[in-house]
């Protein structure tokens, strides 16, 4: 009786979670419904990974920033600013894609540290510093491209946004050899790493799941994940930016779990004053966070550039919004301290699947910003009312 108990206090501390993957599952059950099968389709599913992978990374960096208990307003308007940049340097100045790809993740870093330094070094609130950023970038967007549209580009940069692995089965297998290995390779990875983890809990006496939701867990997540594979594989195989993205899942979500600068990121959102006071350089810690958000969009910006084969002043507009909505979806407190990596991934996929359902749909831009808003809303206002219950047990 007292293992139930424990196992249904644990479930209930656990509803944020558990909530997020049912309203994903419910997402793309009512959409595959309501589009006649559309939804899962292998082309919709492969089209869906490279049209929303841009927000994805975005999220990757913003969600770090929000646990810290900072904003960035910017992110859109970096992008544009970055996109202009490689079409300068690519169109105009002749510089070799693969030396505008490295120069305009430089400049990413700049404007990262333009604007951590106001924020962590000179006290002014992130929200200020980045929404002067989001007019001061789309100002330059517009002064580098003297407000005119830069195209084409060549194959090779394209292929960063658009582009697929090789065939290895030449076009005639039935599914893409090189993707199902990654898939499969994926799936085996996540399951020792899921085991490995919970025997050092355990070691350690600090384990308290379930074995029950344990499996389940890992068994939903491995199935998600070979779903995605065979549907990709029966198209045109691994979308090269679905690579990048997966890179940068796995290695952010190392860096926010297991190393000190992940720890303090936390610390920082979770009490400020505390952490200071625990020897973490606060300072330190929000200017590289600045730093990596910068990188981030200047990525987003090259991947959304090449995606389109245009570089356009009005490129990036309302991707900040979509990348906050998809961290606190995503489950990040408004508050700081609380969030996760694979979190903001499902809530820029429950955004992205909202946005490709609705289009198929028929459904009108208006009314597609309501339902996203009350998405929006309705997920912030669950986390509030689920630590209101917790706090008052």
């Amino acid at each position: 009786m007292s293992a139930f108990r424990s196992s249904l206090d644990y479930l209930a501390g656990q509803l944020r979670q558990i909530g997020l993957f049912i309203a994903l599952i419910a997402i793309i059950i009512f959409f595959q419904v309501a589009t006649s099968g559309i939804t899962l389709k292998p082309i919709n599913v492969s089209n869906l990974i490279v049209q929303n992978s841009y927000i994805l990374i975005l999220a990757v960096g913003m969600v770090m920033v929000i646990i810290a208990g900072h904003i960035d307003l910017s992110v859109g308007s970096v992008v544009a600013f970055v996109g202009a940049m490689s079409g300068v340097m690519i169109t105009q100045w002749h510089i070799p894609w693969w030396g505008a790809i490295i120069l305009c993740l430089i400049v990413g870093a700049l404007v990262g540290m333009w604007q951590g330094f106001w924020i962590a070094y000179f006290g002014i609130p992130a929200f200020i510093v980045t929404l002067a950023g989001m007019l001061t970038f789309r100002g330059l967007t517009q002064i580098a491209l003297q407000n005119q549209q830069i195209s084409p580009f060549p194959d090779e940069f394209r292929a960063l946004g658009s582009g697929f692995l090789p065939d290895l089965g030449g076009g005639t297998s039935l599914l893409e050899p090189l993707t199902v290995g990654l898939g499969v390779l994926a799936t085996l990875l996540l399951v020792a790493q899921g085991i490995r983890s919970r025997l050092a809990r355990q070691k350690y006496d600090v384990e308290d799941e379930p074995l029950a939701w344990f499996v389940l867990k890992l068994a939903f997540t491995s199935g998600l994940i070979l779903l995605i594979t065979f549907l990709l594989a029966s198209y045109r195989g691994t979308p090269i930016v679905l690579v990048v993205l997966g890179v940068l899942i796995v290695g952010y979500s190392a860096v926010m779990s297991r190393s000190v600068f992940g720890r303090h990121v936390y610390a920082l959102g979770g009490n400020r004053q505390a952490a200071a006071l625990s020897g973490v350089k606060t300072k330190r810690v929000t200017f590289l966070l600045f730093v990596n958000m910068g990188v981030i969009a200047a990525l987003a910006g090259l991947v959304f550039t090449a995606q389109l084969n245009l570089a356009n002043p009005k490129a990036g507009d309302g991707f900040e919004l979509d990348a906050i909505a998809a961290v606190f979806i995503g489950g990040a407190a408004v508050t700081g301290g609380i969030g996760t990596v694979t979190g903001a991934i499902i809530g820029g996929l429950i955004i992205g699947i909202l946005n490709n359902g609705m289009s198929i749909l028929g459904v009108g831009t208006e009314f597609q910003q309501l339902i996203k808003g009350l998405v929006l809303l309705g997920a912030v206002a669950f986390d509030v009312y689920n630590k209101r219950r917790s706090g008052g047990r």
